[in-house]
């Protein structure tokens, strides 16, 4: 799966935005130029996971929603991952996870 840095850098101008940093402030804390930040919110440079972890923590936000659109606690999380995966399975190979996800989900948490 390819990363599309566009949407990245729009989730993490979203989030900065929520937060009610300025790019300014954000690049600050982050001890980046204006300029990086902002190729970075346009996709124009791509981030590389230290940094996404670091803007991650300062702006409280998943790196999973940044990268794929869903956080860990969202119903719709790894819905697009499972998906990929299954499609190449074969009829048996799918069978045999419908029975192991049926177990699992029947399974009383504790």
């Amino acid at each position: 799966m390819a990363l599309d840095y566009k949407l990245i850098g729009d989730r993490l101008k979203k989030a900065r935005i929520e937060k009610g940093y300025t790019q300014e402030k954000l690049s600050e804390m982050i001890n980046v130029s204006v300029a990086y930040l902002s190729r970075i919110e346009t996709g124009k440079t791509h981030i590389n996971l230290k940094r996404l972890n670091e803007l991650c923590g300062i702006l409280e936000i998943p790196e999973a929603f940044i990268l794929n659109g869903a956080s860990n606690n969202s119903s719709e999380y790894l819905n697009s991952e499972l998906n990929t995966l299954l499609k190449d399975c074969t009829p048996e190979k799918k069978e045999l996870i419908y029975q192991i996800v049926t177990i699992i989900s029947e399974k009383k948490d504790k």
